[in-house]
């Protein structure tokens, strides 16, 4: 990690402090915070955008909020979160659909396509479930968007035993996990108005893969990276 590096622009020392420890630097954040104010490094912060994604006037059957708010899980598998965002690219708008493992904040599948249809996030959920070996049970909590709420995705769920969790209707704090997720793509990454979309979908694939998941500190986890929360505590525990 060095100065230059701008997936780490927006950090404070409150996380700039565990990444510093894993590279052998052991250092207080009061030591830290005369450094940073001796060498001018600021943490840059910018007003997140938050894109209206979500369309909820339908009469498609609407799933009761199992979540209440309650973003704790005692294990992995136990709850995913799904969303979708959308950036801004040369060509118009990219739009990303995620699913985040509640226990450890891992992205688990991810899906970007030009289009915000169905199959956007049947691909994210297909991803997570590769990914994680199709474990059932599994409380799946979204909004009420007419994706999440279609036929072909509520089967996709009924198929492989997982069970639909949906917020109240126009209530962004009833899946805030995700939100605080997109709130991080879109101010640690490289991502901009002038890339392409083979570059938006790059760029988000590195944030994701190598930078979020493996590398990023979490204050919810102390500090620790989705990926070593989960390899620290427990082994993957998966729903019977």
């Amino acid at each position: 990690m060095n100065s230059s590096n701008k997936r780490f622009r927006s950090f404070g020392t409150r996380r700039l402090k565990p990444l510093l420890e894993d590279l052998g630097e052991i250092i207080s954040r009061k030591r830290l915070r005369r450094l940073m104010r001796e060498y001018d490094i600021k943490a840059i912060t910018k007003r997140a955008y938050r894109p209206r994604t979500t369309d909820s006037r339908h009469d498609l059957p609407i799933a009761p909020n199992r979540l209440d708010r309650d973003f704790t899980a005692p294990a992995a598998n136990r709850v995913w979160c799904g969303d979708i965002t959308y950036l801004r690219c040369g060509s118009g708008f990219v739009y990303l659909a995620v699913v985040l493992d509640l226990y450890s904040r891992k992205i688990i599948g991810w899906s970007v396509s030009r289009r915000m249809h169905t199959r956007l996030v049947n691909n994210a959920l297909k991803m997570a479930l590769a990914m994680r070996g199709r474990p059932t049970g599994v409380i799946f909590h979204s909004d009420r968007g007419s994706q999440y709420a279609s036929s072909e995705y509520r089967k996709l769920l009924v198929d492989n035993k997982l069970v639909a969790s949906m917020s109240r209707k126009g209530d962004c704090w009833d899946n805030s996990p995700v939100e605080s997720f997109f709130t991080s793509l879109k101010k640690e990454s490289y991502l901009h108005a002038l890339m392409n979309y083979h570059q938006i979908r790059n760029e988000i694939f590195e944030y994701i893969a190598v930078f979020y998941n493996r590398q990023r500190p979490h204050s919810w986890m102390d500090g620790s990276s989705p990926e070593n929360f989960e390899i620290k505590l427990q082994p993957l525990n998966k729903c019977a």
